[in-house]
């Protein structure tokens, strides 16, 4: 619907599914070893929608409609873990196959073909130093793997491995280009530690964000879970400070999803900031978002008085950014 926006969780207790709906979460992506028949009571009984794998559970639910979407296994392109049959032992090989994605695609779609079929991906999509997809692999490999979803995403959380922010809009990017624009995409975003080495900012997190939907991403997954020091499933819910953002940054994209579905958006960088400019019911909107390292001014068109969004204030012209800094503004009139 042109005035909604899917706004997700990734792989989380339905228990939680109304604390995660008081921070503005509309759905649950992934259900551990499910989805059960107790997973899809509490799911119904918080009026959270889910896209889950297709078991017999499942698709004997096929009349509910709490079932959103079916689903992949997760990022399929990296390396996958094996057994050894013989000795037990453990070790990567490589990624499954793109053509398996494709016939896995078609089967799960003769099952049930009301409903999409969501593929996430890993960090490859975006990060060509990634050497996590195994022996074999290559980029050329996605052009094929996106013909295995109607809706495409995929995961790459830069601030906990040092890496540039600007890896998110540009797995988008190529996302986009794979599917030729056909085919909504939806990306994953970092708000935890996840292993202990790093961890993004609420400003990183709200930057992130905003940078893949000005890119073109059309559905949100919020990654939530700790595995190091201590695993902690939900961390977001235990970080008071990181789920006011995310609670805040939610209710700007489900107020702007009309703005932000339009398809007549026209995007362009200026001085390190990233604008989408839409005209929208009569009003002018430009979403930005920094993407350096330093402050800069930039001059918004067209020109005129912009209320800036959830600030309070208003600008004539011209803005600043500082670093990680997401302005939205909206002009009704000269």
């Amino acid at each position: 619907m042109p005035d909604s926006f899917p706004i997700a969780v990734w792989l989380q207790s339905p228990e939680n599914a109304h604390r995660y709906r008081a921070a503005g979460i509309n759905l649950y992506v992934g259900l551990w070893q499910g989805p059960t028949e107790a997973q899809l009571a509490a799911l119904n009984a918080a009026k959270m929608p889910v896209i889950c794998e297709q078991n017999a559970v499942g698709l004997a639910h096929k009349e509910d409609p709490i079932i959103a979407a079916w689903m992949h296994g997760d990022e399929p392109d990296n390396a996958q873990l094996v057994r050894d049959p013989v000795t037990g032992k453990k070790s990567w090989g490589p990624c499954v196959p793109p053509q398996k994605i494709v016939a896995d695609y078609k089967r799960l779609r003769a099952a049930d073909p009301t409903r999409p079929i969501l593929l996430n991906l890993g960090q490859g999509v975006a990060n060509d130093a990634w050497k996590g997809r195994g022996a074999g692999a290559k980029l050329s490999d996605y052009e094929t793997y996106v013909q295995g979803g109607d809706i495409i995403s995929f995961d790459v959380y830069p601030a906990a491995n040092n890496l540039p922010l600007g890896l998110v809009p540009k797995g988008v990017d190529r996302l986009v280009e794979w599917t030729e624009g056909k085919k909504p995409i939806w990306n994953c975003v970092e708000c935890t530690r996840i292993d202990g080495k790093g961890k993004a900012t609420p400003r990183q997190v709200r930057n992130e964000t905003w940078r893949a939907i000005i890119h073109g991403s059309r559905g949100i997954i919020y990654f939530v879970h700790q595995f190091q020091p201590k695993f902690n499933e939900h961390a977001l819910l235990d970080d008071p400070e990181m789920l006011a953002m995310v609670t805040a940054t939610n209710k700007q994209i489900r107020e702007l999803a009309g703005v932000i579905n339009n398809p007549r958006g026209k995007r362009r960088v200026q001085n390190g900031v990233e604008l989408l400019t839409v005209e929208h019911q009569g009003a002018t909107y430009i979403l930005a978002a920094a993407t350096g390292e330093r402050t800069v001014t930039i001059e918004l068109d067209p020109c005129g008085k912009l209320e800036v969004l959830g600030e309070g204030r208003t600008v004539s012209v011209r803005d600043t950014f500082a670093p990680d800094d997401v302005h939205l503004y909206r002009m009704t009139g000269q």
